[in-house]
């Protein structure tokens, strides 16, 4: 899954801010293993369940940034139907967002599989590349699994699954777009938050 436009339009503000009071008790706890983001859409409300303890680079980094308000006002900027819906980069004015974390090495090697409704990392041609931009799969997508240690056999890292909204999902991927696969209208991730408490269950 490539990363488009590498790009520096905008700087991102992120990861230097100071700790709330809340956040520094929580420190002494033990991570969640199971992280569970929600992201609220123009076409509805999508939570996805994070797989820490097989992702645990990717997952972090991933969290650092919902939690950095990085992902508030981005689009889906691609959408390819039956294969994935993707987004971690533009703005709806076509604005690209940038953050200044460093790559997250690679992760593909954990079991987990490009199923429908998974969640995986994109990247560049560099399997070590991935940043921000995140895709989800419309459909089983086994050619995105770890195959072997090659440059045609890292595949792209999974790192959680999508547990409510699978609708939203599969209306996303349905819009209508143009020849780059950009929708016609912008679909907005209006906010991203990370739910705090229990995760759901295992299904």
């Amino acid at each position: 899954m490539s990363t488009r436009r590498p790009a520096a339009l905008l700087a991102a503000l992120l990861l230097a801010a100071g700790c709330t009071s809340k956040e520094k008790a929580a420190q002494g706890a033990p991570p969640d293993s199971l992280p569970v983001v929600v992201l609220e859409t123009s076409l509805g409300r999508i939570v996805m369940q994070l797989e820490r303890n097989r992702a645990p680079r990717t997952v972090d980094n991933i969290l650092r940034h919902v939690r950095a308000k990085f992902y508030d006002g981005l689009v889906w900027h691609r959408v390819e139907r039956d294969f994935v819906i993707q987004t971690g980069m533009e703005q709806p004015d076509s604005m690209v967002r940038t953050s200044s974390a460093p790559p997250v090495p690679i992760e593909s090697q954990n079991g987990l599989s490009n199923a429908q409704y998974s969640v995986g990392l994109a990247r560049g041609s560099d399997p070590n590349s991935g940043t921000v931009q995140f895709y989800i799969n419309l459909k089983d997508n086994p050619s995105l699994d770890f195959k072997e240690m090659n440059a045609k056999g890292w595949g792209y890292t999974v790192f959680g699954r999508v547990i409510e909204g699978k609708d939203v999902v599969d209306r996303i991927g349905r819009v209508p777009v143009d020849r780059k696969n950009e929708p016609l209208q912008p679909v907005v991730i209006t906010r991203a938050y990370v739910q705090e408490g229990t995760a759901p269950p295992r299904r």
